[in-house]
């Protein structure tokens, strides 16, 4: 297939790694795709986000799919404008993309879905957000109502911190006050046609900036799969896979059906594993980062069917796509100062060396070439993963590789998949 990939992160790396092991070969191009994604395939300076110029180029290329990964042009319409012209592609509607966009949207669709999940309140003042807030008590729970790139949440047990989250967002729009909800987390993707759901293995991933769960939240700072403490608790996988299509992702998809949003690609589920049962914390509309970094290298099915079934109604067809054995641990590489405003256009060295370590491949986020040099351009720059027999072998690799590289500033996590090694 001629296939067009809509990003420039880690994920999307992720993606077109995944496409390229497949046999025959696509013809890949990733659009806007950044130093590392275009070592591997061509890419093209386009704006992921402009409906008219991603259609436009489809269609003068004959794509035969284009897959989405971030949330902004979702929630921009780019799927629609696609879809009108008829050219299959993976990602939802805008309308059915505020099951992201809009968190107040996503409790909507829940509570009237039936889906388990925790209390909340829609605040568009700060007095709405303090009386919430107080309701609720610590650890207090802050979220932005939109898009936010990661950075929108905020856990704390200190009510000045919260209210200054509050205030900063409310600038913004409105934000949702939440109760805490205590548990292991664990993120779990499944591909939609709008009907039929289809699960890929989970991952767990880690949010604080450093060890232990220590410091601010961020995009993501490392993931590992599968998640084998889920045999204890639910007796397999595939127990707990069959329990989230039955209470989250199957009334889900059926309550946007029924409301005229077919929801149509990756429906990511942020769930919790409560003393009361799973609960969802969150929805998102596409592939999560970090966690596609270590769930597409173990699947066995191949990528790109799954991803057009689900684009063109088809997926009811397929079975249950297959995974390896082999686990997978990713550890992000940041920027100095992140997840404030990071220190960018600094060279990156190692990754020949990095790469050469067994089982070990590298995800580009925020990368450039300039004067020859490879440099950072954002926050989370690199995405080392590691693939092994078990979780020490994996941990092992991906740290050796880690060590290889060298970015003034950086600074990662030691501890990622240490509970499961």
């Amino acid at each position: 297939m001629r296939i067009l990939v809509l990003g420039s992160g880690a994920r999307e790396h992720a993606i077109i790694t995944a496409l390229l092991r497949e046999s025959p070969g696509h013809a890949i191009t990733a659009a806007p795709g950044n130093a590392g994604i275009a070592g591997n395939v061509p890419v093209v300076p386009l704006d992921a986000n402009d409906p008219v110029v991603v259609t436009a180029y489809a269609i003068e290329h004959a794509m035969d799919l284009v897959v989405i990964g971030p949330e902004a042009p979702l929630v921009a319409g780019v799927a629609d404008a696609l879809r009108e012209r008829g050219i299959p592609v993976f990602g939802p509607s805008k309308a059915a993309a505020a099951l992201e966009g809009s968190k107040t949207f996503a409790k909507r669709i829940m509570h009237e879905a039936g889906v388990p999940t925790g209390r909340a309140v829609r605040a568009g003042t700060l007095a709405e957000a303090e009386a919430a807030l107080d309701e609720f008590g610590a650890p207090y729970v802050v979220k932005a109502d939109g898009l936010a790139a990661g950075k929108g949440v905020l856990v704390t047990e200190d009510r000045a911190a919260a209210i200054d989250h509050t205030v900063f967002w409310l600038e913004h729009g409105s934000v949702l006050i939440e109760e805490f909800l205590d548990g292991q987390e664990i993120s779990l993707f499944l591909l939609s046609d709008g009907e039929t759901v289809r699960p890929l293995s989970p991952a767990q991933d880690y949010k604080r900036l450093g060890n232990n769960d220590a410091g601010p939240n961020t995009g993501g700072m490392g993931a590992y799969s599968p998640l084998p403490w889920l045999d204890t608790e639910f007796g397999s996988e595939q127990a707990f896979i069959t329990e989230i299509i039955e209470t989250v992702a199957t009334p889900t998809i059926a309550q946007l059906a029924k409301e005229g949003t077919p929801f149509v690609g990756l429906l990511y589920c942020g769930l919790i594993l409560t003393t009361d049962g799973i609960r969802v914390i969150e929805f998102n509309a596409r592939f999560g980062d970090p966690e596609t970094q270590v769930v597409l290298p173990r699947l066995v099915t191949p990528l790109s069917g799954l991803l057009l079934a689900a684009s063109t109604g088809a997926l009811a067809a397929l079975p249950w796509p297959q995974f390896s054995s082999d686990v997978a641990v990713t550890v992000v590489l940041a920027s100095e100062n992140y997840p404030g405003t990071p220190q960018t256009g600094r060279e990156i060295t190692g990754l020949a060396e990095a790469s050469a370590v067994d089982g070990v491949t590298i995800a580009h986020a925020a990368t450039a070439v300039q004067g020859g040099a490879l440099v950072s351009t954002g926050g989370r720059v690199l995405s080392v993963v590691a693939v092994g027999a078990d979780f020490g072998e994996a941990r092992d690799r991906a740290y050796e590789a880690v060590d290889q590289i060298t970015l003034a500033g950086s600074q990662f996590r030691t501890d990622i998949a240490a509970r499961v090694a």
